[in-house]
Formats: C-alpha cells, structure tokens, sequence
C-alpha cells in the first residue's frame, strides 16, 4: 500500500505547490468585483459561502465519475494510479481551474462562449451543440445509474421507470429553481456524504490491510482483455472525471456566478478537482485489490456499479454499506441535475433569454427533457443501450476537455503572455492523442473504428491529429507574435 500513500501525498502537495503556481500565472485581483455581486438575479448570479461553493463545485463535477470511471480504470493496473494523479494535478485541476476563473471574469458566461471567444465563431457554434449534447448524455447517465442501483438494492421487483420518473422530475425542479434554494441548501449534505464514504473506504484499508498492488510491481495491463484494450488510450478514457473531464468545465460557470472573490478560485475550482482525484485513488485502490488474486471475492465480469456493492458490502456493516451505496446514487443524482441546469444556461446564453422569469426557464427546458427522456426510454429497453451511451458520454466528456484546453491556451498567449501557455498546451496535445487514437483505435464494440483499421494505423491517424494540432497552434503563435 506504500504506492498508495505515496500518490495520496502527492495530490495533497500538488494542490499547494502547482495550485499556487497556476493561480499566479493567472493573476487574482481580489478587489475585482465578480458577476455574483454586479450581475444578482436571484436565480443564476447568487452570491454564496466559499465553503458551499467549494461543496457544491465538488458534489457536481464528482458524479459517479471518479467512482465507476476509477473503478473501470483499476483494470488495468498500477498505471491507473499514476494517471489519477498527474492528470488531476497538471491536466484536471489547471482546466477546471482556468475555465472556472476565465468565466469569472467574463459575466459567468458559459464554455461554448469561451470557447467562441479564442477558438473563433464557427467553433462556438459547434460545441454549443456538441455541449447541450454531452450534458444530455450526462443527464441520461445520471438517471440510468441512480435508477439502477435503487432498484436493485431497496426496491427490487419494482419497474425500473419508477425510479426513472421521480430521478426525472427532481431534475426539473433543481434545474428551475433559483440555485441557493434546493442546490444550495442540500448540496453540501451530499458533498459531506460523499467525502465520508471515502474515508470510510480508506479506514478499511488500515484495519484489512488489503493487498493493494505497488508501482514498482510493474505496470503491465492487467485488464481481462487486454488485447482489445491497450492502456493508451483505453485507460485515459475510462477515467475521466477521476482525471481530467470536459463535464467539469461546464459546471465551473455555475460556481462562477455565486462566487464573490476572485481568491476564493484555487480552492473552490483547483480543490475540488485534487479532491475527486482523491476520491478516484481511493476508489481505484480498492477496487484494485479485488481485481487481484488475493482478493476475497470474484468480481469477474461485474459491472462497476455491482463492484461498488461488494466492495461495500465486504469491508462494511450492512448500515455503513448502505449509506456508502446511497452515497453513490447521491453522487450521480446530483450531478445530473447540474448538467442539465448548464444545458438549460448554454441554450438560454445562445437565445440571449432571459432566464428570470419561470416561465422562460420552462419553455428551455421542456424540450430539452423531452429529448432526455426519450434516451432514456432506448437505454433501458435495449441491454446494450446503456453501454453504447456510457462509450460516447465518456469519449465525447474527453473531447470537450480537450478542446476547452486549446481555448484556454490561446486565452493565455493572449493575456498572459511569455511560455505560460505550456502549462495547458502540453494537457491538450496529450489529450488530443488521447482522444484521436481512441476513435481509430477502439473497436467497435467499444465505440471506436479500430475494427476497420489496423492498430499501428489507428494510433499513426491520432499521432496527425496531433501534430495538426500543434501545427495550427504555432501557426497562432506566429501570427500573435507578429501582431503584437
């Protein structure tokens, strides 16, 4: 367990060292006066307490991301360990960070407007749709897995859409209700839940003392089926929101608009980040040692969601174990809720529609929940509609990242100045080959087009998507250093 708590020591460090660092890089003002304060609406621009904020920035962007993903992930060995960490510190933190404090200073404004703002026009056009689109997805997931899990272990025998229905309508209402008014007031409840069932989880590991595999081991993919899933970039994939996530950047705007103080951006925004890398490790670990040949249970062929009931249910009290399974569900309900909250800002900023009054907040969202629903509909009727939608929500979440930190290099270039831009072009150029190789890498059955093409040829195509990249940006550089 040394690897352990030698990457929990390194995420807590990382926090005060490169948070600091990034948080200079961008240069607080904290007598800048922030939208929560010059743009007050009661329902979207309400000012809160940082330590909700931070509770509530955590409870959305965490989902059953670092859960189910860190889960997933464990599959394939040490190299997840590694990866929850560098990636929440050097990739995670610094995009939600910078996204988060670049709204800030725009009015709150969402991430396609973000995007539009350093990547052009044409690419705020698309990732307005490709936004509403993910957060759609977000929504359908969040509502699959919570539904699932409460069935199978509170309420068996009932129909599924039950639970589907109340999940649904709760989303309404959190979406349409001024935020400090049910958002605000139960979030950091949840918050505290989730963050107690970790360490719940890390208890078990001092008093079982699991066997918990070491870096120095190695890291050789130990996924059951490792000849279809390569490391890179399997892995990088199945463990997003423990990482890095584009779903992340959605969320920052809403804590934008509540935030009086610019200084209040490293912990609400950088810290929940290093926090759900946190919770991912733990997770992960776990998880880990019954993948593993020591471990008291065969979890063979389960899903993620059935690994979190028996990793609760063999180191827990039946009590313990069902506050930890409700705090799962909590994790996903409330994070649902939120996406489809940005979905409903993202269309109303493109519409320029008031969203004061109610009845302007439901003409956004009906449809948008009709839409919902009737994914919603084709994953529970179809057994394998879930999965294919759990593929493209988890590829389609690292491509938004991805492109957010594009916009935020060119953001920095921009304002910044010197090489600050490396901080987030190095991130992008690795999640650009992160995300180029998946789609012709992965096969089909995993949502990719690597059953169509040999795998030196899929990861060549992703290697010139990256290359692209980089060219086009040198290109920018080029062009702003001569203008300036």
């Amino acid at each position: 367990m040394i690897t352990f708590f030698i990457a929990l020591a390194v995420l807590v460090i990382g926090y005060f060292i490169y948070g600091k660092f990034v948080e200079k890089v961008f240069g607080i003002d904290p007598q800048r006066a922030t939208p929560a304060t010059t743009m007050a609406d009661g329902v979207d621009y309400v000012p809160m307490k940082p330590w909700r904020i931070y509770l509530i920035q955590f409870l959305n962007i965490a989902g059953v991301g670092p859960i189910i993903g860190a889960i997933m992930g464990a599959q394939f060995g040490t190299a997840s360990f590694l990866w929850i960490v560098l990636g929440s510190i050097f990739a995670g933190a610094v995009h939600d960070y910078l996204a988060g404090m670049i709204s800030l200073r725009d009015k709150g404004c969402s991430l396609p407007e973000i995007h539009g703002t350093y990547l052009g026009n044409g690419a705020k056009q698309i990732m307005r749709a490709f936004t509403i689109i993910l957060m759609i997805l977000v929504g359908v997931v969040f509502v699959n897995t919570p539904a699932t899990l409460l069935n199978a272990n509170f309420t068996q025998g009932w129909n599924p859409y039950i639970w589907i229905i109340i999940i649904l309508a709760y989303y309404l209402i959190a979406t349409l209700l001024p935020i400090d008014k049910l958002i605000g007031k139960i979030y950091p409840i949840f918050g505290i839940l989730l963050l107690g069932m970790a360490v719940a989880i890390f208890v078990a590991f001092l008093i079982y003392k699991p066997e918990i595999p070491e870096l120095w081991s190695g890291m050789q993919n130990r996924h059951p089926d490792a000849a279809n899933n390569p490391i890179f970039p399997m892995m990088f994939i199945s463990i997003a929101c423990g990482a890095i996530s584009g779903f992340h950047a959605t969320q920052s705007p809403l804590m934008a608009r509540c935030m009086v103080n610019e200084k209040q951006g490293r912990p609400i925004f950088y810290g929940a980040m290093i926090t759900e890398g946190v919770v991912a490790l733990i997770w992960a670990a776990a998880a880990a040692y019954f993948f593993g040949p020591d471990s008291v249970v065969d979890v063979t062929g389960k899903s993620g969601a059935a690994i979190v009931g028996v990793i609760a249910n063999t180191w827990f009290t039946p009590i313990i174990a069902t506050i930890t399974i409700l705090g799962v569900i909590s994790a996903a309900v409330t994070s649902g809720d939120t996406a489809l909250r940005s979905a409903r800002l993202i269309i109303a900023d493109f519409m320029h529609f008031d969203q004061k009054p109610i009845k302007n907040r439901l003409i956004v969202a009906i449809p948008m929940f009709a839409v919902t629903a009737a994914i919603l509909v084709y994953s529970i009727s179809d057994a394998k509609g879930f999965q294919v939608i759990w593929r493209y929500f988890a590829w389609a979440n690292q491509v938004l990242a991805t492109v957010t930190l594009w916009a935020i290099s060119v953001y920095l270039v921009k304002n910044k100045g010197k090489m600050w831009y490396l901080i987030t072009l190095i991130p992008a150029l690795f999640m650009t080959m992160v995300t180029g190789c998946f789609l012709f890498v992965a096969k089909a059955a995993d949502g990719g087009l690597g059953s169509m093409l040999p795998t030196a040829v899929g990861y060549g195509i992703g290697a010139a998507i990256t290359v692209l990249g980089l060219v086009l940006f040198l290109m920018f550089l080029k062009k702003n250093k001569a203008k300036a």
